[in-house]
């Protein structure tokens, strides 16, 4: 009898697994963080071979040596995730800063208990201003010269108008003096007082859907909106 040869079945194609969301964001702040300091890498190194030297020593002294650095591995992997937290920071921050919209790529990046509508006001000059819901009432911040100052007002009635009785909140973006960086908008916002409950917040949200806002394009900037900055 002649034996039938068996047929080999297709391999099926290899697909490709999509890296986690983690290891993407990771990604894109180091290439920020290289491009502000191209020594990064090599700075963490030092800074993670440094904390575990001292735990080495530490562990040597008092007769553990191994015990301890077993210890020092993870307080060693933290430092130096905290400190590249920072220069990543840092450097998202000085690739934005001046460019159109540099407030509004921070306020967008707030994720939770902030809602931003980008552009509500925008003058000839490429002054605007950006409108923040928050527990702290309707936020206004300004970007631009002194012209955002009456943009500003403008919007201001219209909230008190639109929404009476809600506080409103003004801020202008800058480093003159009465004015907030864009360093600490994050930080400055998230200070502000808390003057709505949940329940109110929702109403003010579900009003503001109405009133809508203008669409510009914002400036392609190192602040996705999907990663959280590092608190201080």
């Amino acid at each position: 009898r002649l034996m039938a040869k068996k047929e080999k079945a297709p391999k099926a194609p290899k697909v490709k697994r999509a890296k986690p969301e983690w290891i993407r964001t990771l990604g894109n702040a180091y290439s920020v963080a290289r491009k502000a300091q191209p020594l990064v890498g090599l700075w963490l190194g030092l800074i993670f071979v440094l904390v575990l030297a001292i735990g080495v020593v530490i562990g040597i002294q008092i007769g553990h040596p191994i015990y301890v650095t077993f210890l020092t591995i993870p307080m060693a992997t933290l430092v130096t995730l905290f400190t590249f937290a920072r220069i990543a920071e840092r450097a998202a921050y000085a690739s934005i800063e001046g460019q159109l919209g540099a407030g509004a790529s921070v306020l967008m990046s707030i994720r939770r208990g902030f809602v931003t509508t980008p552009a509500v006001n925008v003058s000839r000059n490429q002054d605007m201003v950006h409108r923040v819901s928050s527990k702290a009432g309707i936020i206004l911040v300004g970007e631009g010269g002194f012209a955002t100052r009456s943009l500003m007002q403008d919007e201001r009635r219209k909230m008190e108008r639109f929404l009476s009785g809600v506080p409103v909140t003004e801020i202008m973006v800058g480093d003159e003096n009465g004015q907030v960086s864009v360093r600490k908008l994050q930080k400055h916002l998230k200070k502000l007082p808390k003057k709505l409950s949940t329940a109110q917040l929702r109403e003010v949200r579900a009003r503001l859907r109405s009133v809508g806002g203008l669409n510009l394009p914002m400036p392609k900037g190192p602040m996705p909106t999907n990663t959280r900055m590092p608190k201080r």
